[in-house]
């Protein structure tokens, strides 16, 4: 085929060419984001010019045997960060996002300055007794709790201790970056081959 001929195929597919631009490319390229994005959940890390590992939570080097002590950087049971991965099409264009608020936070890593409240406390004796899987104490317990010895409790349930009793009005927490939303050579290779074989179909090359 040379230069004219496929200029006149080009002209004749125009209108199925353009089709595919404006509304099948934006839901395949979409879709193919969606799962790479989903799938640095599943590694543990963001995938660009290879697999850059997210850094251990707590948690996972607290030694804890809850089944929330299990889960990967995150993830937990309900799976919020990696279900909210969505992705809105429109004319010739794709616009893939986290509609999770905190999301940002864990996608570009931050300090967070949150007031100490009587609610906090609270929380943190419930995530304490789930971490050393003791049964929720009333206030004779909760003495024995607060002067349990330190080496006995793995130290997810030492920080929980420490938040649940901290004399602090305000605390200063540094949020790692774990970044699973971004450019991706992976991913703009995978969008770059399923578009020439899309375009190669549409032509029938």
């Amino acid at each position: 085929m040379d230069i004219k001929e496929f200029s006149k195929l080009i002209r004749a597919k125009q209108k199925e060419i353009d089709t595919l631009m404006r509304r099948k490319m934006p839901i395949r390229a979409g879709s193919l984001a969606k799962r790479h994005y989903q799938e640095n959940f599943r590694k543990g890390g963001f995938v660009n010019n290879g697999l850059k590992p997210w850094s251990k939570t707590k948690r996972q080097l607290g030694g804890g045997t809850s089944a929330a002590s299990q889960h990967g950087p995150l993830l937990s049971t309900r799976h919020y960060l990696f279900d909210e991965v969505r992705y809105e099409t429109g004319d010739y264009r794709v616009k893939v996002m986290n509609t999770v608020p905190y999301a940002p936070v864990h996608n570009w890593g931050a300090t967070l300055t949150p007031a100490v409240t009587p609610r906090m406390r609270r929380f943190a004796w419930a995530k304490y007794y789930q971490a050393t899987g003791k049964p929720k104490a009333r206030t004779k317990g909760r003495k024995s709790a607060e002067n349990a010895p330190s080496g006995a409790l793995t130290p997810e349930a030492q920080m929980w201790r420490g938040l649940a009793l901290t004399k602090k009005k305000q605390l200063r927490i540094k949020i790692p970056q774990r970044q699973f939303i971004g450019p991706s050579r992976e991913l703009d290779n995978a969008m770059q081959a399923d578009f020439e074989k899309q375009i190669e179909q549409t032509l029938k090359l």
